[in-house]
């Protein structure tokens, strides 16, 4: 059985592209024995752009 965790990451305001880390935020997760999933963007914004995305990560349930 799995454990899963979503992490939220905003995007700039004109570009596509997320505010923060994604990089480190998959590291530090990495660190705590999280695996890495998929990120994705669920919602859209005005001009048909993410309103933000989300990552996914998952651990077995020890």
């Amino acid at each position: 059985m799995y454990e899963y965790k979503f992490v939220k990451l905003k995007r700039t305001f004109l570009a596509s592209t997320p505010k923060g880390d994604y990089r480190g935020i998959i590291a530090q997760h990495a660190k705590e024995g999280w695996r890495f999933v998929q990120i994705f963007a669920p919602a859209t914004a005005g001009y048909g752009s993410a309103a933000y995305f989300e990552m996914i990560f998952e651990k077995v349930v020890e």
